[in-house]
């Protein structure tokens, strides 16, 4: 038995207003931020609680799953 062909992803065709204007994209950059400030901050001192910024990513995450579900209007219309 053959396995099934996967579809081969592809780009939107407005991708480059998707990275600009998409809230999902913010949140998801936001949190890979907060993350990296997790991995980080431990070895500057212990000026913030423990976990805060793994706190932080995890609430971002969250954002970036709601906001891709939400209507974002400007998304769809026409550039000049």
């Amino acid at each position: 038995m053959k396995p099934l062909p996967l579809p081969r992803p592809s780009l939107l065709t407005n991708w480059p207003r998707v990275l600009r204007q998409a809230w999902s994209i913010r949140f998801s950059l936001l949190a890979a931020c907060f993350t990296a400030a997790e991995v980080v901050l431990p070895f500057l001192g212990d000026v913030l609680p423990r976990g805060l910024f793994l706190l932080l990513a995890f609430a971002a995450s969250l954002g970036a799953t709601v906001a891709r579900l939400v209507a974002q209007p400007k998304m769809h219309e026409v550039e000049p």
